[in-house]
């Protein structure tokens, strides 16, 4: 979430329980990503993308799954500053490309620039990504000026500008807007302010009108600032923040069946079911050095390549004498094959598992967790 007032900075509510954002600007807080068999209780998460936030996970064209988030590369200005960036994985979510800018065409002259992106598919193949802008900046006491809008695009990095608000509320702002397709039509939820105010709910047949219906209502312990998420044809849900990032489950988007905690604290969370007991959540985490960059972490105990893999995976222990047990997972996360890394560099060989997605442990206190494809 953002003020809306000078420089653009994000904040999370409930600052007494997530203290490790208390006073922490944008630029300093990375985005994490990390995995579950079950969309509750995660592994532990890895670095996704440095100075960066508000995340929206997509799945498109099947297996290619799109990010879009706010993104403050150093220096500023520059065209990687305050600005909404996507990046794309074709494998799952394991790797994935560098961030590019997006371009909005033809958002109309003396808008500020776009914020809060989430992400959308229509009609099978098409993008729209919905986000928070206003006709000039918001004076004090005049956040009612920013709404939800819109723009759509082929190709997930060049968007073209939709006209008129998608949704307007006329003595309040409207941010952190999370949007998605839930069996007959469109939902739109935004955060009213504090947690206790709970959340706008806005209905849609097709995703350009849209109609309010009751407010959702929540406590001063849950923030409705996340990203829906569907859990099948029956259930949605929602990822927020609060002690602990937490989902709430619906079979219509309007009536919530309590709040499930994960085992992640974070803010801002995005999770995308990629298929049967494999989840994958990307989340604004504990701040990091400026401008690190997310795609060469550093000090990393154990590289594992190649992946996807078809024969052998190999460890390779950066550390000498780093011998620690192996457990390799399946989707389930019942141990399928264990043992011992032999030396510096050990071939596991996994021809005999059956393709799919595993998860490697390193440690019998999971002090490291690798995602890996059987080919």
């Amino acid at each position: 979430m953002k003020a809306n007032t000078g420089i653009p900075v994000f904040f999370f509510m409930l600052y007494a329980i997530n203290a490790f954002s208390q006073g922490i600007p944008p630029w300093n807080s990375p985005l994490r990503i990390t995995w579950s068999t079950d969309g509750k209780i995660f592994d532990p998460p890895q670095l996704f993308q440095d100075s960066a936030g508000v995340p929206s996970l997509i799945r498109w064209h099947g297996d290619t799954l799109i990010a879009a988030f706010q993104w403050f590369r150093q220096p500023n200005p520059s065209p990687t500053w305050d600005q909404v960036a996507t990046k794309f994985s074709y494998d799952h979510g394991l790797t994935w490309s560098q961030p590019t800018p997006i371009v909005i065409n033809g958002l109309p002259p003396g808008f500020q620039r776009p914020f809060d992106p989430t992400l959308t598919v229509f009609n099978k193949d098409s993008i729209r990504i919905y986000f928070s802008s206003s006709k000039g900046k918001p004076m004090p006491g005049q956040d009612s000026i920013i709404n939800t809008y819109s723009a759509k695009s082929g190709d997930g990095i060049h968007f073209y500008f939709e006209p008129n608000p998608r949704v307007d509320e006329p003595v309040n702002r409207v941010i952190d807007p999370a949007v998605i397709y839930f069996n007959t039509g469109w939902h739109y939820l935004a955060p009213v302010g504090a947690p206790q105010q709970g959340a706008f709910h806005y209905v849609s047949p097709n995703g350009l009108n849209f109609s309010a219906v009751p407010i959702i209502p929540s406590d001063n312990t849950h923030n409705w600032t996340g990203n829906y998420m569907l859990e099948s044809s029956t259930e949605l849900r929602f990822y927020g923040c609060g002690q602990n990032i937490w989902y709430n489950a619906s079979p219509n988007g309007g009536l919530w069946s309590g709040y499930v905690n994960t085992n992640i604290l974070g803010g801002d969370p995005t999770v995308l079911k990629v298929s049967n007991n494999n989840y994958v959540m990307v989340y604004v985490g504990p701040p990091l050095i400026t401008g690190l960059d997310a795609e060469h972490p550093v000090n990393k105990p154990f590289q594992i390549y190649p992946n996807p893999a078809s024969d052998n995976i190999t460890v390779i222990a950066e550390k000498d004498g780093s011998r620690p047990p192996y457990f390799i997972l399946d989707a389930a996360g019942r141990i399928i094959k264990e043992g011992h890394l032999q030396a510096a560099e050990t071939k596991i060989h996994v021809a005999d598992l059956p393709t799919g997605i595993y998860t490697i442990r390193l440690g019998e206190n999971q002090s490291e967790t690798f995602r890996i494809i059987k080919e």
